[in-house]
């Protein structure tokens, strides 16, 4: 190698081993990076940690909320199928009370036997459909007058069998759907002497 080769890279390896300043002048070895020193006014940990704990407790409570509206909806719409099954089976209640209207008008004749057959068989189906829906007709007579399930129309002297405040008498039927009065029963009810 000649002299001028030598003498450049030796100057290049003095160089390398020599340390580097810093850009702001500092001295070596302290630290580059903003993460490594807190810059003047920088937020310290405690204040870190209750800005997160704030955000979570935020965030607790928007979940809380939308676990709240997704249970309201869900009650909403279990409450709005109800009252659309119960309308329609009240509708279903209507065609066999007009049914047993239709049987308790024929008489005895040979001709309508066939037909009265029929309309009997139509009115023991809805009855087997109310039945599977968990629809049951509420006892009226001889039972203690309850506002819940009874609709009273009128009021007469109690007869001999009846107790005062007991039902004396059924004019429509009324049904249930499990412990919900889906129609109640008109009926008239027995009172006291006096």
């Amino acid at each position: 190698m000649t002299d001028d080769v030598r003498d450049t890279l030796a100057g290049d390896a003095a160089d390398a081993a020599a340390p580097e300043p810093t850009p702001e002048g500092g001295a070596p070895g302290a630290p580059e990076t903003p993460a490594e020193a807190p810059a003047p006014g920088a937020p310290d940990a405690a204040a870190l940690a209750a800005e997160a704990a704030e955000y979570k407790d935020r965030w607790l409570r928007a979940e809380a909320d939308i676990q709240n509206v997704r249970r309201r909806a869900a009650r909403d719409r279990d409450e709005a199928v109800a009252a659309a099954e119960s309308r329609f089976l009240l509708d279903l209640v209507e065609l066999l009370d007009d049914l047993e209207r239709a049987l308790a008008a024929v008489g005895d004749e040979p001709a309508a036997r066939a037909w009265t057959q029929g309309v009997a068989l139509t009115a023991q189906r809805m009855r087997d459909t109310l039945a599977r829906w968990n629809v049951a007709p509420v006892e009226t007579v001889g039972r203690p007058f309850d506002p819940n399930v009874h609709e009273a129309v009128l009021e007469i002297p109690a007869p001999e069998d009846i107790a005062p405040g007991h039902v004396a008498q059924e004019i429509l039927k009324g049904y249930r759907r499990g412990e919900r009065t889906l129609r109640p029963a008109r009926v008239v009810v027995a009172r006291a002497e006096g």
